[in-house]
């Protein structure tokens, strides 16, 4: 048999969490065609590649991204591939781009998912050929990607398409009959397509950009629960995902988003839900996340909690961050665009009480730990407050308040005060816990979005390091089989999606990882600029060395951890529609020639 690649000598991981083994591994037309422990013959293959050392696994799937907008400019996704992602899910948090207009997908995707509303608007407006589901899974087929892309319709998308903006953010105004009908219809047509399932929200410091509903949360919030059963039950009968964001204010929203996942007199319906996380504000929130989860699957649901697998840590630029959104004195401060107009408002002093009163009630339930003294400045025209807290800067000006420090360098410097804090995922003990969780699901990077403020574009590398390190410390708390598990099979099969497995008749879709090249260099700073989005620079993973190579479709498209010429050239990925086999792109033979 001739092959395209023989990869030789490599530790082989199948994806499914079988023990792992030193093969020989040949691709022929975008497939796995052998997987030999006695050697491939090479002779007349035009690439062949020692892995001897390397660690082969499929390429990871990341779950919860907000490339809607980036995939339209640059398909390649490049920032993904580089660390061994072969596979991204659009359509997060009730936001997709199928129905939406231009100027509407800039509002709802401009403020909360901190993508430049202008960007979003132009790239909608030059790339929206479709106007229904099946055309919009046609006109990412036809761009170059460079990893398979799946998808959720968002129930924003599909609210505001109805009933309009305005509308769909009010709370005394219901769907009209017809209007609900419309949108059943275009979830029936999403399904039906091969989406795999519908994004929803109830988080309310979720905010929408613009104008004309500027700082109302998303209309997927405002949806009464006759909407939302009926959406649901769409999702039951077609045993699709239901991906949704609790109003975590509200106990009882939790509990309604836990038990819908019952089927109890009718099928279950799966659920995914954000998130699963050591938030610092609530040390033993975290405690009851893995339990529920197993509680509601000893009932008969199925429901999965996603998580970062790594420390939450954030950037900002001066005031711009989204934690400040959960709070009254910080949502007016993200409410004003005009720099001059917030400027004047941050030095007000009532809007001062009002701020330090926000800061230091520690009633309720919260995302961010508001302690200014655990928020680094790293970089700022004053150098000398640079590598101290906003807390420190108070007392070294006399005793100021940290919210009054805070707000005094804003004032000063605007966008040029940059700084850090890490909000979560911050013990190391319960990310192990949490890693070996049934009803939790590696995923969350939020790639594609809040370009300023964080990077996990490499979470999966990162897990993969913690893996390794605890089991040569001695102190092992799951093996490496089981974590590249948990973030390809695992998360396929219950996607119902076409990747995630590395064996003889899948897809060539892998990574070929380093594991000496695991070390700190993960965890580096770094910044790129985005094309697509006028040139900004955005945060980025910069770790070359750890990914040998990646491969999509069998064909490469990361060497020593630098894209390769075809990564936004050609197409090397494919639209994954749930339930169905992906043939490779660019490949003439049948799949069943090598099933």
């Amino acid at each position: 048999m001739s092959y395209d690649t023989i990869i030789t000598r490599g530790r082989w991981f199948d994806g499914a969490g079988s023990p792992s083994a030193i093969r020989d591994i040949g691709l022929r037309n975008g497939h796995v065609v052998a997987v030999s422990a006695d050697g491939l013959d090479t002779a007349g293959c035009p690439e062949v590649i020692d892995a001897a050392g390397k660690w082969v696994l499929p390429g990871m799937i990341d779950i919860h991204t907000h490339y809607d907008v980036e995939v339209l400019d640059g398909p390649g996704l490049a920032e993904s591939l580089r660390h061994g992602v072969t596979t991204v899910m659009l359509g997060s948090c009730s936001l997709s781009t199928v129905h939406v207009s231009p100027v509407e997908a800039g509002d709802l995707f401009g403020r909360v998912e901190a993508i430049p509303r202008e960007y979003v608007i132009d790239a909608l407006a030059r790339h929206q050929t479709w106007d229904d589901a099946a055309g919009y899974v046609d006109a990412l087929q036809r761009l170059p990607l460079g990893p398979n892309v799946a998808a959720f319709i968002g129930h924003s998308d599909i609210r505001t398409a109805a009933m309009g903006l305005d509308r769909a953010t009010r709370h005394d105004v219901r769907p009209t009959a017809a209007e609900q009908a419309r949108m059943e219809s275009w979830l029936r047509d999403a399904l039906a397509a091969g989406f795999v399932g519908m994004s929803s929200q109830q988080l309310l410091f979720d905010k929408l950009d613009g104008d004309t509903c500027r700082s109302r949360t998303l209309p997927s919030t405002y949806a009464k629960p006759r909407e939302l059963r009926r959406l649901k039950s769409l999702l039951r009968r077609s045993g699709r995902v239901l991906q949704s964001g609790p109003d975590i204010a509200n106990p009882l929203n939790l509990l309604s988003q836990l038990a819908q996942s019952l089927g109890l007199f009718r099928r279950n319906l799966k659920t995914s839900l954000l998130s699963a996380a050591d938030v610092k504000s609530n040390p033993l929130a975290i405690k009851m996340m893995g339990p529920s989860a197993r509680l509601v699957a000893a009932l008969g649901g199925d429901f999965r909690w996603q998580h970062l697998p790594v420390p939450f840590e954030v950037y900002a630029d001066g005031i711009d961050l989204v934690v400040f959104e959960e709070f009254g004195s910080g949502a007016a401060a993200l409410h004003l665009r005009d720099d001059v107009e917030r400027n004047d408002l941050l030095r007000d002093q009532d809007y001062r009480r009002r701020f330090r009163k926000d800061y230091e009630n520690k009633f309720g339930v919260r995302v961010w730990h508001r302690d200014f003294f655990d928020a680094e400045i790293v970089d700022c025209p004053d150098e000398s407050v640079i590598g101290r807290s906003f807390g420190q800067v108070g007392l070294d000006r006399g005793g100021l308040h940290p919210v009054d420090a805070f707000l005094d360098l804003v004032v000063e410097h605007g966008r040029a005060l940059r700084w850090r804090t890490t909000i979560s995922n911050h013990r190391p003990q319960v990310l192990k816990r949490l890693a070996v969780d049934p009803g939790i699901q590696m995923g969350f990077s939020d790639a594609g979005a809040h370009l300023r403020n964080m990077a996990f574009y490499n979470s999966g590398l990162r897990l993969l390091r913690h893996v390794r390190d605890a089991e040569a410390a001695g102190s092992g708390f799951m093996s490496v089989e089981h974590a590249v598990h948990r973030m390809t099979g695992e998360l396929a099969d219950w996607y119902g999606v076409d990747a995630g497995h590395l064996r003889v008749g899948d897809r060539a879709d892998l990574a070929i990882i380093d594991p000496a090249a695991l070390d700190e260099r993960l965890d580096a700073y770094a910044e790129d600029t985005v094309a697509g989005y006028g040139g900004m620079s955005r945060m980025v993973n910069r770790n070359d060395e750890a990914v040998t190579a990646v491969f999509v479709g069998g064909r490469a498209v990361v060497r020593d951890g630098v894209p390769t010429g075809l990564v936004g050239a050609e197409r090397t990925g494919s639209f994954l529609a749930h339930g169905r086999l992906c043939p490779a792109p660019n490949r003439t033979e049948a799949l069943a020639d090598v099933r």
